[in-house]
């Protein structure tokens, strides 16, 4: 059984720094791109970044998070990265990490990530 599961969520102050993690078991994702997102209370959830595969890696930020978050990913460990840096109060929101339906796809898009973990609360106090 797949399962994608986050840690490192919590409260903190604007300007603050909190690390999220997504620990994969069941299948190993080196050949998938990889991608958080979040949904704040009553907004559809959004991209806020992905990683692609192992060989590639390159990443992709969603504007409003460029230059303060930064995502990696560790497939030794089978487990992705998302440190977030100068947290503002708009950055509150559930989190969650995902993995993409199938290998090679790259995508912005929830609809193509197949593999989602429960989420982590973010929440950024001003």
């Amino acid at each position: 059984q797949v399962q994608l599961v986050e840690s490192g969520g919590g409260l903190v102050q604007a300007g603050g720094s909190l690390r999220l993690s997504c620990a994969a078991s069941g299948r190993t994702f080196s050949n998938y791109t990889m991608g958080w997102f979040r949904q704040a209370p009553w907004k559809e959830r959004e991209f806020v970044a992905f990683i692609k595969w192992t060989g590639s890696s390159s990443t992709y930020y969603t504007n409003s998070v460029k230059g303060r978050f930064t995502i990696s990913r560790d497939n030794a460990k089978n487990t992705m990265y998302l440190q977030m840096n100068s947290l503002k109060p708009e950055d509150t929101a559930v989190y969650y990490c995902a993995a993409a339906s199938r290998p090679w796809v790259v995508s912005t898009t929830p609809s193509e990530y197949s593999y989602w973990g429960q989420g982590t609360q973010v929440s950024v106090s001003s």
